[in-house]
Formats: structure tokens, C-alpha cells, sequence
């Protein structure tokens, strides 16, 4: 698989994590996974317990995490997990598909077979741990696979640009478990992406990346309506 995401928590140079890196890293996952679900207040004390480390490196961790978008912190307030909304999805969604179909676009203009290596064992991975139910590999290796690709774009700033933006993605897939048929579903959308990075063949690959993109945002909208519906039926 290709390296670790330029400000992803405990991405540090060499191999070695901080304890800073770790906290961020720990957080970072408990918020994906839904432990620490949007609008949970994030108590330094309480936290520090439970990561089993003293408050700097804690309050260091959430910094990190505010520069991703996952965190927000108001001084004197406090920090709590970013919500979630329509709105912010649909910010989220918009962005995501203007950064990243630049980054596909300029990958596919000059698209090399070491590229192709990177990206096609990350999808491979992708469907092997998709299967497996390991939801975390996946994610990785999801990241992976998309990353392998932006960052055969030349462009040193497209990864970086997107990646805050892809982390916010990941709050909203709520650690739900696919369906066979998705999964397939997946690896089809994933691979029209890589055969037109392959075939140099930027309107295709843009294409192939928008429909992808847009699946999975009507996917989670219907998730995100539905569930806002059953709890106005169960308000009294």
C-alpha cells in the first residue's frame, strides 16, 4: 500500500509516534468508528484516562484533530466532536468533487505503471478487508487506493488539500457494515476509475470518479434522512 496521509494522526516521519500522534491517532479512530459520536464533548481529564497519558499530549491530539475538521474547540468553552448535518455533508460532498477532479484528471494526463502498481494493490486490499469485515483496514486501504491516485497527479498541494476534506467524509459512512452487493458495487466504481487513469483518459476518469462520488453521497443522505425521521416519530 502506498505511505501514510500527509496530516493523518500518527503519520509521523520514521515510523514513530509521538505521544501527541498517538493520542491523535486513538481519537481520530473512536471518532470514525462512532465511540465518540458527533457532538460528544471532549474532556481533557476524561480523555486522558481513558488514553491512559497526561492532558498535554491529549490537548495537543485534539488540536490535530481541530486542523482536520473532525474537532472544534472554543477557548474557554471546551472541544466536542463536529456535528453532523445535510449541510455539511453536501459542503463536504461539493468540495470533495472539485479538488479530487482536478487530482484525477491531472493523474490520469500521465499515469505511470508504478502508479498503477500503488493503486491496484491498495484495491485489492480494499476488497480483501471489505470482505473480511475489517471496517478499519478498509478505510485504510480505501484511502489508500484514492491517494495513490491524487498523488500521481504531480501536484504537491491537490493531496493536501484534499485530505482534511476526506476526513470529514469518513464521519459520515457510521462504521456500517456493507453488503455483498455494495462491496461489489465498490470495487467496479473504484476500478472504472484506475482502467481510465490507465487508459490516460481524463474525462473518464473524472467521470468515473463524479459517479462514484455521488453514489455514496445519495447513499448516506437517504441513511442521514431516514435516521433524522425515526427520531422526530419517536419525539413526543
Amino acid at each position: 500500500m502506498s505511505g501514510p496521509l500527509e496530516l493523518l494522526p500518527g503519520a509521523g516521519k520514521g515510523g514513530r509516534r509521538t505521544l501527541a500522534e498517538h493520542a491523535a491517532a486513538e481519537l481520530h479512530q473512536l471518532i470514525l468508528s462512532g465511540e465518540l459520536p458527533s457532538g460528544t464533548p471532549l474532556r481533557l481529564v476524561e480523555l486522558a484516562s481513558r488514553l491512559e497519558m497526561s492532558q498535554m499530549p491529549v490537548r495537543e491530539g485534539l488540536r490535530r484533530l481541530e486542523a482536520l475538521g473532525l474537532v472544534e474547540i472554543i477557548p474557554h468553552r471546551g472541544a466536542w466532536v463536529r456535528d453532523l448535518s445535510l449541510a455539511d455533508l453536501r459542503d463536504t460532498h461539493e468540495t470533495r468533487l472539485a479538488l479530487e477532479s482536478l487530482a484525477v484528471r491531472a493523474a490520469a494526463a500521465h499515469f505511470t505503471e508504478e502508479d498503477l502498481t500503488k493503486a491496484a494493490a491498495a484495491l485489492a486490499e480494499h476488497l480483501r478487508l471489505s470482505r473480511a469485515e475489517d471496517s478499519a483496514g478498509a478505510r485504510e486501504a480505501h484511502a489508500d487506493f484514492h491517494f495513490a491516485i491524487y498523488r500521481a497527479s504531480g501536484s504537491q498541494w491537490l493531496p493536501r488539500a484534499i485530505e482534511p476534506v476526506w476526513q470529514n467524509s469518513e464521519r459520515y459512512r457510521f462504521g456500517s457494515r456493507p453488503t455483498a452487493f455494495l462491496i461489489e458495487r465498490s470495487r467496479q466504481e473504484h476500478q472504472a476509475i484506475l482502467d481510465a487513469c490507465v487508459a490516460r483518459d481524463p474525462d473518464a476518469a473524472e467521470q468515473a470518479l463524479r459517479s462514484h462520488l455521488a453514489g455514496a453521497f445519495q447513499r448516506i443522505t437517504e441513511t442521514m434522512t431516514s435516521k433524522q425521521a425515526s427520531k422526530q416519530k419517536e419525539t413526543p
